[in-house]
């Protein structure tokens, strides 16, 4: 079993019909018994051309099943070695069991990131869940569309940085395996009286998550459209729903309004509000440090700025390079923050969290966050927190764990 988290990238030095080996250093010296490579999980054998190079077993069904049909001297491919007791889940479980090939057909870079669009074989669609989990050559990556015949993953920065996927162009083929959990739910008979919430539940990239790895997830979901949970125990002792301010949509705004049902605000970089002159509300500001600016609607709506496809218009107008000051009117409904220029290193807060983890994700340093009030009025704690996070399906991270690792 694996995680789909790479723990380095290796280049192929020789390939047969019956083996391939790889240049991989850090996978060479661990003395593993199996391997993932690009998605396929392999058995070793004895390695035969030098201590930094690793061999695998390769069958005729194997080739047959996945790209390793085509693999040449030189590819560079994805590696990871198998998932031990104890060791944390940086994304979900991979088999190593490769389900389909499927087609990069676009790639487009938006900023720092980059979107894959893939058309899997037609059996393959439905178990591509926007919002759900993917192994793409054996990368864990966060579904971000879902198109009637193909889907798009984003590529993070980080990703990008330590994985192979960097090198894929339109026309490459690439390994796909489906979430095991998602098939899992898929196949859960519809009487067994068990409800589907269960299931998710008991999904390991969702609820807690922390470290490095979960950091890394967090700025997937990001990067794909999808919400964070950020717990903050020490400054407000609340927790906010976390979205990108580019990637927002309609329904996220809904989702905000109708289930967080806290005070949704916008997060900025202080130089995005500089430069769209929209300045600061008078007065000294709420006992926690907040820094309030005057709430806009975006100039070109046609309603009366409220519903949540104006206020994610707005949001996202904000969040876009090209914006200037006269495509805003003020006062408006959507309310813009401004983090401290030091970020989380001056001030350790939701909105300081929300531009750290969108510029660490390759995208415009404007989010959107919202507290987590419960049914009752009362504001979310931690354990209440670990139950909705859980429940929607978000991975939740501490503030604590963006400051040593963004």
């Amino acid at each position: 079993m694996f995680t789909g988290h790479i723990q380095e990238v290796g280049t192929v030095v020789a390939v047969d019909q019956s083996r391939i080996a790889v240049r991989a250093p850090k996978a060479a010296a661990s003395g593993l018994d199996s391997i993932c490579l690009n998605g396929v999980g392999l058995i070793v054998v004895r390695a035969e051309h030098g201590m930094d190079v690793l061999e695998a077993r390769l069958s005729a069904e194997t080739r047959r099943r996945s790209t390793l049909d085509q693999i040449r001297p030189g590819t560079r491919v994805n590696v990871e070695g198998p998932l031990a007791l104890g060791y944390p889940l940086g994304g979900h479980l991979v088999q190593g069991a490769v389900d389909a090939v499927g087609k990069v057909v676009r790639v487009d870079d938006e900023g720092a990131t980059r979107r894959l669009w893939i058309k899997p074989p037609e059996r393959l669609v439905p178990l591509a869940v926007a919002k759900g989990q993917i192994a793409v050559d054996g990368v864990s990556l966060t579904v971000a569309e879902v198109a009637r015949d193909r889907f798009s993953v984003v590529l993070i920065p980080g990703t990008l940085q330590a994985t192979a996927l960097a090198e894929l162009s339109a026309g490459d083929r690439v390994n796909l395996e489906s979430d095991l959990l998602t098939r899992l739910v898929r196949r859960w008979p519809s009487d067994s009286g068990r409800a589907v919430s269960e299931v998710v539940a008991a999904l390991p990239w969702a609820g807690r998550v922390s470290g490095g790895q979960g950091v890394q997830k967090a700025l997937a979901q990001l990067a794909s459209g999808g919400a964070v949970v950020i717990w903050d125990p020490d400054r407000e002792g609340e927790g906010d729903v976390v979205f990108a301010g580019a990637r927002l949509r309609p329904e996220a705004f809904t989702f905000l309004l109708t289930q967080a049902c806290g005070h949704s605000t916008v997060p900025c970089a202080p130089e995005v509000l500089d430069r769209l002159e929209i300045g600061p509300i008078p007065g000294p500001g709420d006992r926690h440090g907040t820094r309030p600016h005057v709430p806009v609607d975006l100039a070109a709506g046609t309603g009366t700025g409220v519903s949540a496809a104006e206020r994610a218009a707005t949001v996202r107008r904000l969040a876009h390079p090209d914006a200037r000051p006269a495509d805003f009117l003020g006062p408006g409904h959507v309310f813009p923050l401004a983090a401290r220029p030091g970020g989380l290193a001056e001030r350790a807060g939701h909105t300081e969290a929300t531009v750290a983890m969108c510029v660490a994700a390759g995208l415009p340093p404007v989010g959107v966050c919202c507290e987590v009030m419960n049914p009752d009025g009362a504001m979310a704690k931690a354990a209440d927190l670990e139950i909705a996070a859980l429940r929607w399906g978000l991975p939740m991270l501490g503030v604590d764990d963006l400051r040593k690792h963004l």
